[in-house]
């Protein structure tokens, strides 16, 4: 694909919507825009998980997106009381991703975003799948490229700030396509 070409852009923003009303199922895209801090005001593209977890009823305009204590939320968390009803940013890895939504569910957050753990990772995005436990989570979450949450955590700390305030999801269709501020470390 040549980023460049609006035609492109149109097919990719256009044909996982169309694709999943017809019941196929190829990547499908969710988006948020950080607000604050500055820094990284971009929008940023995530996957949903493939067969567990809810969806997002509501847009919410501005919502904390706080990492996670410990990043990889396999447990009790530390500052599970800045989750609830607010967004979580975690760490792949150290247990399934069934069970790191289910902690943040646990802890009264609205959703959860997982990060890759491959923090140079800014182009593969990881298919996230049920665990064989039979559990399930209500909360959507979120499949993150490790660059993308690597950025935002250290853009947190260099700020000295407990949480980035996003919206989410994002209708990209409506923005046209020169004005899409995309993270430009993942441009292909």
């Amino acid at each position: 694909m040549v980023r460049g070409a609006a035609g492109w852009c149109c097919l990719v923003l256009w044909l996982p919507a169309c694709v999943a009303a017809h019941g196929f199922r190829i990547h499908d895209y969710l988006y948020f825009q950080v607000l604050s801090p500055g820094d990284i005001r971009y929008i940023f593209t995530a996957t949903p998980a493939k067969d567990f977890g809810g969806i997002f009823h509501t847009r919410y305009e501005q919502i904390h997106l706080v990492p996670a204590e410990p990043p990889e939320a396999c447990g009790e968390l530390s500052n599970g009381f800045f989750i609830q009803d607010q967004i979580a940013l975690v760490e792949r890895g150290g247990c399934s991703f069934l069970s790191k939504t289910r902690v943040v569910q646990e802890h009264g957050g609205r959703a959860v975003i997982i990060s890759d753990n491959a923090v140079d990772n800014d182009s593969f995005y990881v298919e996230m799948i049920q665990d064989s436990t039979q559990r399930t989570a209500d909360i959507p979450a979120l499949f993150l490229l490790g660059r993308d949450g690597y950025m935002i955590r250290r853009s947190l700390e260099q700020h000295g700030l407990p949480w980035a305030i996003i919206s989410i999801p994002v209708n990209v269709t409506s923005i046209p396509t020169f004005e899409l501020l995309q993270p430009p470390w993942t441009f292909w």
